[in-house]
């Protein structure tokens, strides 16, 4: 494994461990490498909106903690300044969701991402476009 993406996966972990969002909804790191993340979250009852399908919000949650580890992979603060998300088709109560982000440009302190959701089996479910902003300071140095 490279150093770079040792660090990206350091990085991938130790904002997982911090957050109260990830572990709740237990999400699971598949893979981080530099300017690269996958995640997987199972579907629960508990994020299925008035349809009876996941919630929006909880697809677009699971696509924005992919965009923040590879945005992050660097060990460089690093926070979204725009995002937005196109449905694709619903997520049902049991399916797992992979998503799958990907650095599309990055200069000075600004990059962009692309963030696919997709069904483990490989529906697509959604697409995530995020803008990032560095800010200053490690990941790292905040555990």
């Amino acid at each position: 494994m490279k150093e770079a993406d040792a660090l990206a996966r350091r990085v991938a972990e130790a904002m997982l461990a911090r957050e109260g969002t990830g572990p709740t909804w237990r999400i699971e790191i598949e893979e981080a490498r530099e300017g690269y993340a996958r995640v997987r979250m199972r579907v629960r009852a508990d994020m299925l909106n008035g349809h009876a399908i996941a919630h929006g919000g909880m697809i677009f949650a699971l696509a924005d903690t992919a965009f923040a580890y590879a945005c992050n992979s660097r060990d460089e603060n690093t926070v979204a300044q725009q995002a937005s998300i196109a449905f694709l088709a619903p997520a049902h109560l049991g399916e797992t969701l992979v998503a799958e982000a990907q650095e599309s440009a990055r200069t000075g302190k600004s990059g962009a991402y692309r963030v696919s959701v997709r069904t483990d089996a490989g529906r697509a479910i959604a697409e995530f476009t995020g803008l990032s902003r560095a800010v200053g300071g490690s990941v790292l140095d905040r555990n």
